[in-house]
């Protein structure tokens, strides 16, 4: 696993959560229980704090950043996906931002909302619960997503891969 201290601080990782070996955690990161970190992603905390809850995937070449002023904050139960950056905002509970997507400084993606894939929400957003977030720059659509039907089952449907991978994986070269 890439994992690294820069200077004295460490990442903190929960025993429980899963980081595969070719992704990046860099200095102040906290990543919570039963959370998962996929191939290529990387959390590079070397100015501010990035903090990732329980059960919250973060996919395959996803980019996590903060700066001093503004650390990156991202609940439970939220899936992050593939090829996504996420700088200096907060991401709150049972949250999906989908897809190639980037979420800039200051925004707020409230818990239960959705950002669409390859959307740009631009500085100072606010994303409401059970919103979508669509295009570039994002428009908002109102009362689009039901949590429990769109984004929970795509959390629990990682923390079980997570286990899979912890179980299984194995390098064949």
């Amino acid at each position: 696993m890439a994992i690294y201290a820069l200077g004295s601080v460490e990442p903190r990782i929960d025993p429980s959560a899963y980081v595969h070996p070719d992704a990046s955690v860099i200095g102040d990161v906290t990543i919570g229980p039963e959370s998962s970190v996929w191939p290529q992603a990387v959390l590079r905390a070397d100015y501010g704090p990035i903090t990732v809850g329980a059960r919250t995937s973060i996919q395959d070449g996803s980019v996590i950043h903060a700066t001093r002023e503004l650390p990156t904050v991202i609940g439970d139960d939220c899936v992050i996906g593939h090829l996504v950056h996420i700088e200096c905002c907060t991401i709150e509970d049972d949250a999906l931002i989908g897809s190639g997507s980037i979420v800039l400084h200051r925004v707020v993606v409230r818990a239960g909302a959705l950002v669409g894939a390859a959307a740009l929400v631009p500085n100072d957003m606010e994303v409401p619960s059970g919103a979508m977030a669509l295009g570039v720059p994002a428009k908002l659509r109102l009362d689009a997503v039901d949590a429990g039907r769109h984004i929970r089952p795509n959390a629990r449907n990682y923390v079980a891969n997570a286990a899979r991978y912890h179980a299984e994986l194995r390098r064949v070269d």
